[in-house]
């Protein structure tokens, strides 16, 4: 059986010539060259600002780049026929396409409401710091542009929770919305700043049953318009785990197979709340693993980091078949909220990492496959240009882990600065079989073993930083070798 392998096929500030959709359809067969398996795309709905937005402001999901809203008829990454191309493409190399889900706010309401409000505390939001008191805002969305098409359902204030701008007094706070619903927000999983149900915008209520249809209906209509095979949900720990139990046993029921999801729970403080939210939603989603992309952030600023400790307060380290291991994304990558850039030097081995080992599902970052220049700016409004550049060593992992990263693991986590792991191989992938080796300090070597039946073989280094070759002995030992700072795969010398 392949390995599995996700790549995030965009990043925040994708400013290539063509547009998304048309650069997906033109790399798919790229993506399945270097063992991509499945596809995280975007969201492909339209946005408060369509032009501009990546998709996380969200406006109405039933509009893929079709009827003009919002500023255009297309969305930042295209159109809706471009977007269904690009997915047919991907299913004609075999690749599996995720599809972003937005389901903790709504952006660009069309309509005033006068609603009834009380202020929470920024910082503690179970606690009121006002008496009712009634504002307008832009609660009411009636998508005119769309005219009823597809659906008919009209969102006022009573299917929201929460606000954060009074139209009317041109203030903004966080404004709880006083309603049949109940008063406060819903219980989430993240008791962060009291109750983190509010994150932004105008937050979704799922004590109100017609949102939960809705948004049932759209999953049955975005999985038979457009064909997508699993979806990736955003902001999970701030939006009622009931409704999303209830949204993934209806598709899979519906259509009799389980999608693939991925859920976003970010945390890099402990692992506590991502085993909470598994045992709360019944494992039912795979997990981005934050807290591994945290210790590789936090490795690569840090001289003292031990190497021993790479997984140690990670999901992987505790559940790996829930894990999805990724290095950076959107959120994470420079001038973004969840700032925390992996820096260049440590990426390869990060990859080493998550692409070749036997533990959780990896993710490929779109940068470090196609680079990315952009200019913004920081959070002091100075003006900053930002280079990413591609890491080659990243499609040459890929192509091996789909290649040969199989059979038993042996770990050497055992230095501070210098670790490794074989790969036995197994009968069903011709010549499988590998050694990885990687220092963050001085040039390292390791005794390790990967096997008895490569006795006698030469192994060479995949991605050529070590010009040696190297012999296994006959107990299936041998002594392997890295740079300084790098990371060295060793594999079969093929015809040796």
């Amino acid at each position: 059986m392949q390995n599995q392998t996700l790549i995030q096929f965009f990043h925040w500030y994708y400013n290539e010539e063509q547009n998304l959709w048309t650069k997906v359809a033109t790399e798919a067969a790229h993506l399945k060259e270097i063992g991509v398996t499945a596809v995280w795309l975007p969201p492909a709905y339209k946005s408060n600002n369509a032009a501009y937005d990546v998709g996380y402001a969200v406006y109405d999901l039933f509009d893929l780049g079709e009827f003009d809203q919002k500023g255009g008829v297309n969305t930042k990454h295209g159109s809706k026929d471009e977007y269904i191309k690009a997915i047919q493409a991907l299913h004609d190399n075999g690749i599996n396409a995720l599809a972003d889900a937005v389901f903790n706010h709504k952006a660009g309401g069309d309509e005033l409401e006068k609603i009834q409000v009380r202020t929470v505390n920024p910082d503690d939001r179970n606690e009121f710091t006002s008496d009712v008191f009634e504002i307008e805002a832009w609660t009411k969305f009636t998508f005119p542009g769309r005219a009823g098409k597809y659906s008919e359902f009209i969102w006022d204030h009573e299917c929201f929770s929460g606000v954060d701008w009074a139209e009317d007094r041109k203030e903004s706070a966080i404004y709880s919305i006083q309603n049949y619903l109940g008063e406060g927000f819903e219980k989430v999983p993240s008791t962060e700043l009291g109750n983190y149900d509010y994150l932004m915008y105008n937050d979704i209520d799922y004590r109100n049953r017609s949102v939960v249809e809705e948004l049932k209906y759209w999953g049955e209509w975005i999985v038979e318009t457009t064909k997508v095979d699993g979806f990736r949900l955003d902001a999970v720990k701030h939006i009622n785990p009931d409704f999303i139990i209830e949204w993934i046993d209806h598709l899979n029921q519906k259509y009799n197979r389980e999608f693939f999801i991925v859920a976003e729970d970010w945390n890099v403080v402990d692992i506590e709340g991502q085993l909470e939210y598994i045992d709360i939603t019944g494992g039912r989603t795979q997990i981005f693993d934050s807290l591994l992309h945290h210790n590789f952030f936090l490795a690569s600023k840090d001289e003292g980091f031990d190497m021993r400790t790479i997984f140690d307060g990670t999901l992987i380290q505790v559940k790996p078949d829930l894990a999805v291991t990724f290095i950076d994304n959107h959120d994470s990558q420079p001038l973004q909220a969840l700032e925390s850039y992996v820096d260049f030097w440590f990426r390869p081995l990060a990859y080493a990492i998550i692409l070749l080992r036997m533990q959780g599902i990896p993710c490929l970052f779109f940068p470090d496959i196609y680079g990315g220049i952009y200019d913004d700016k920081d959070k002091e409004g100075e003006e900053v240009h930002v280079e990413l550049a591609p890491i080659e060593a990243v499609e040459t992992m890929s192509k091996i882990r789909t290649a040969l990263a199989y059979g038993e693991q042996r770990d050497y986590f055992d230095h501070f600065s210098c670790v490794g792991w074989t790969r036995a191989g197994d009968e069903e992938h011709e010549n499988s079989g590998v050694a990885v080796l990687l220092s963050t300090g001085e040039e390292g070597y390791k005794s390790m073993e990967i096997g008895q039946h490569f006795a006698g073989k030469t192994f060479v280094d995949a991605l050529g930083y070590r010009p040696q070759e190297i012999v296994i002995d006959e107990n299936g030992w041998a002594e392997f070798h890295c740079n300084a700072g790098s990371v060295s795969v060793w594999v079969l010398k093929v015809g040796a």
